[in-house]
């Protein structure tokens, strides 16, 4: 009786068991996995994607416009469900929101990585458990920030490395810090769907 082990995937079939982000990008290259399909990789796992109701897509709206104008001239831009490479943690998210170092133009070879990334932003109303799980996924893995706003309790949570989760009310502004620098103060009220 012999055992045969495989070091490289059958063609066509992913790898068994946690896969890498740089098997899981090989296989979006090898189109394997459309790049548009409505899957992600977290903790090694291929998953699906949530869809998103009236709320979250308004919320989203002034969330984007938040950053924009925050980011004006900072050398920092926004990226909009576009994914982030988090080798440490085996995943590569599409988070709703990653404020990224650069232009667009540095991420044509690849997807930012932790170092390149200075806050993950996700809006949770039916989501809210899983993104608690993903912003500690996104921190562990290398983050500094992530934000969840929480549009089931009407509250932005601030989520660093090392610490408890930071919870602000509507009456409360985020300080929006890249490189150790508040860049920007932004009034939670405003990100919330009225």
């Amino acid at each position: 009786m012999s055992t045969i082990e495989r070091s490289e995937p059958a063609r066509g079939r992913p790898p068994q068991g946690r896969m890498s982000v740089e098997q899981y990008e090989k296989l979006i290259a090898a189109r394997v996995i459309d790049a548009d399909a409505p899957v992600e990789l977290i903790e090694g796992r291929i998953v699906g994607k949530m869809t998103k109701g009236d709320a979250h897509c308004g919320a989203c709206d002034l969330m984007q416009q938040a950053l924009i104008a925050a980011l004006a001239g900072s050398g920092w831009f926004v990226r909009i469900e576009k994914p982030v490479a988090i080798p440490g943690k085996k995943s590569m998210p599409e988070p709703d929101f990653s404020v990224v170092r650069g232009t667009p133009a540095d991420y044509f070879g690849g997807q930012p990585r932790p170092d390149r990334v200075g806050l993950i932003v996700e809006v949770a109303d039916t989501s809210l458990r899983r993104d608690r799980r993903r912003a500690r996924i996104f921190v562990d893995g290398g983050i500094p920030e992530c934000w969840i706003l929480d549009l089931v309790h009407g509250r932005l949570e601030v989520i660093r490395p090392g610490t408890d989760p930071r919870i602000l009310a509507p009456g409360d502004s985020a300080e929006l810090v890249l490189d150790g620098v508040v860049v920007a103060q932004i009034a939670v009220a405003g990100l919330l769907p009225r």
